[in-house]
């Protein structure tokens, strides 16, 4: 399981302060905490917490690279800003945070991801929104998986996303999202990576106790369809466990009694 910490975002209080006071101690223990946790990714994501947003990812970056060697994840729906952390990164393996399965995006995204060493998430979704059944997701899952084979990206750095939507909004959303990822799996060879962003299943609880439930429980249902990479609380050691031991039981790697401890190296 890739595990992509999900706390470096302008969109928690704490993390949107230091982006303005420039306190870099804020960053650093988050990057600190998150890798010792397991996380091999930090996504890194200014949200609306600057002016000067393509400044403060560059900010990030630098102080992330020098506080960790764990590889990030540029997350930002804005082209001048995913430039702005791809100079910051010097040419260091990072992973695109994302485009739509939109053509006209891809072809800018997928040479931007091959010329700078880095992996992309793209969404299956379009200029239509976000598609509410199975075919349509797997037919724009199709056309990223070609786009990559046209432009040269490794399918091995491409993760595609099929669109996690808070469970009050249909909760037959989970189930399809499942037969979509389990498809997936099988569009390319070697198949690509399949990416959610978690937290979205648990957006419209209010209980902590019940959103870490459901994330949790998601996780390992959705590891079971194909499910092998996710944007998360990497701090959450239940949910990291969880997902760790959904891989061990699909028999992804040889058990020892220190399997837990072995994932988070």
């Amino acid at each position: 399981m890739i595990f992509v910490g999900e706390r470096i975002n302008g969109m928690y209080k704490d993390v949107k302060k230091a982006i303005q006071t420039k306190d870099a101690s804020v960053i650093k223990d988050l990057a600190q905490r998150q890798t010792q946790a397991g996380a091999k990714y930090l996504d890194v994501n200014v949200g609306t917490a600057a002016e000067d947003p393509c400044q403060a990812m560059r900010w990030l970056v630098e102080t992330l690279q020098a506080t960790v060697p764990t590889p990030l994840c540029l997350d930002s729906q804005k082209l001048d800003v995913i430039r702005a952390g791809l100079e910051a990164a010097g040419g260091a393996h990072t992973i695109i945070n994302s485009t739509s399965g939109d053509e006209a995006k891809l072809d800018v995204y997928m040479p931007l991801a091959v010329q700078n060493n880095a992996g992309l998430i793209a969404l299956t979704m379009n200029a239509a929104g976000i598609p509410q059944d199975v075919d349509t997701r797997l037919a724009i899952a199709a056309t990223i998986a070609a786009k990559a084979v046209e432009h040269g990206l490794d399918m091995t750095r491409l993760f595609i996303d099929p669109v996690v939507l808070p469970l009050n909004i249909d909760q037959n959303q989970p189930r399809y999202l499942m037969e979509v990822m389990s498809q997936i799996k099988v569009i390319s060879d070697p198949p690509p990576h399949i990416m959610c962003g978690l937290s979205n299943i648990s957006q419209m609880a209010k209980e902590k106790q019940v959103k870490e439930l459901i994330n949790r429980t998601f996780l390992v249902m959705a590891i079971a369809h194909g499910l092998d990479s996710a944007i998360c609380d990497v701090l959450d050691t239940a949910l990291v466990d969880a997902a760790v031991t959904a891989d061990l039981v699909l028999n992804k790697f040889i058990f020892s009694e220190s399997y837990l401890k072995a994932a988070r190296m």
